[in-house]
């Protein structure tokens, strides 16, 4: 039987830059829990956009269900896999609960509007996540955790069958570390297979079921997570010491990762290299760029690039605060109009992505302000 995902002999390494990735394989099934770890400066970051085909690897294939990922629509690919970033403080002018409705957009096509049951689905998961109160908020008001809490919100409601989340916890407080672990926890239960990278030893000690560990010297294990969270691994990877035990409690046992001391750096190691540590994808922002309101008409002449056009909105989604289409049929094209919050770079470089689309024509109107 096919894994639900899986990387086979992944390299990639960033050109006149050193190789980043050596060989990555893993696999994992429905309903189980990957953990990702390594340093700083270890291609964490770099394997997620990878194995969702954001950066194509140099070698090697992500498979899903056993298809190559390379080869797959990105409609078919997002409406089966969510894929939520970190967090930044942004200015967008939706709502928390029209933000997380955008996750519904992977099931129905471009032309479509959300309905009751999905409105219903944005309700339930943002009472499961704590974030009721805040529904009416404008994701501009929320600190980092918050719109964390919020893009994580907006990928449960898509329903895939695979969540890939890039340190999820990071920002969040020790409640909402908790809350978001035992949601991911419970949807793994569901069948859903979640992957994420994370900082925190023992989170994945405690709710992984596998657990990949990266290191600067691009070496690679895999493996059940007690057999790779190791006191010696740690050494080896992070240059600390620790002590991994079990704490007791009057209700359970728990088990715990303990930094007691670092190591001596290791010259041997490639210093860190800042295009992997500060490379962030394109569509975030970077915490204090000047944003801008525009809007995008597009007119679409080939009906077969309404997918490829869907697939770059749900790209930029964190961006995008409204969206209308209509088709046109005396003109045999249809009408597209796009609202997006963004610093300017973004919008050009998505105007541009669009542009470029056979049989697409587009104009973009900015705001004065």
């Amino acid at each position: 039987m096919s894994a639900a995902f899986e990387v086979r002999n992944g390299c990639f390494g960033y050109p006149h830059g050193r190789q980043v990735l050596k060989n990555v394989s893993f696999a994992v099934q429905k309903g189980e829990m990957l953990a990702i770890l390594g340093p700083n400066g270890a291609g964490k970051t770099t394997m997620l956009r990878c194995m969702m085909g954001f950066l194509k690897w140099t070698s090697g294939q992500s498979l899903l269900d056993g298809e190559d990922i390379a080869g797959m629509s990105h409609r078919k690919l997002f409406s089966r896999v969510a894929y939520v970033p970190q967090a930044k403080n942004a200015t967008l002018a939706s709502s928390v609960k029209d933000m997380v409705l955008l996750g519904r957009s992977s099931q129905y096509n471009i032309f479509g509007k959300p309905n009751a049951k999905d409105r219903q689905m944005v309700t339930d998961t943002l009472a499961r996540l704590g974030l009721s109160a805040m529904a009416e908020c404008s994701c501009a008001e929320l600190s980092g955790g918050e719109l964390q809490m919020v893009l994580i919100a907006r990928a449960i409601v898509a329903e895939p069958q695979i969540i890939i989340l890039d340190e999820p916890e990071s920002n969040l407080d020790f409640k909402n570390q908790l809350i978001v672990l035992k949601t991911l926890r419970s949807l793994a239960e569901q069948g859903i297979t979640c992957i994420f990278n994370t900082h925190y030893p023992v989170h994945a000690l405690r709710h992984a079921d596998k657990a990949l560990l990266l290191d600067k010297s691009g070496n690679v294990r895999f493996g059940s997570t007690s057999e790779v969270i190791t006191e010696e691994n740690m050494r080896n990877a992070f240059g600390v010491e620790t002590v991994i035990g079990q704490i007791e409690t009057p209700h359970n046992e728990y088990a715990d990762v303990l930094a007691v001391n670092t190591l001596p750096d290791d010259p041997a190691l490639p210093e860190e290299s800042s295009e992997e540590s500060e490379m962030e994808p394109m569509t975030q922002i970077t915490g204090d760029e000047n944003t801008r309101l525009a809007t995008l008409s597009i007119i679409v002449e080939d009906r077969e690039n309404a997918e490829k056009i869907n697939a770059m909105l749900h790209e930029y989604g964190q961006y995008v605060i409204g969206r209308m289409g209509m088709p046109y049929p005396k003109k045999e094209v249809s009408i597209i109009c796009v609202v997006i919050d963004a610093p300017e770079t973004v919008i050009s470089t998505l105007s541009g992505k669009l542009g470029q689309l056979r049989g697409v024509s587009m104009k973009t109107t900015y705001s004065k302000k």
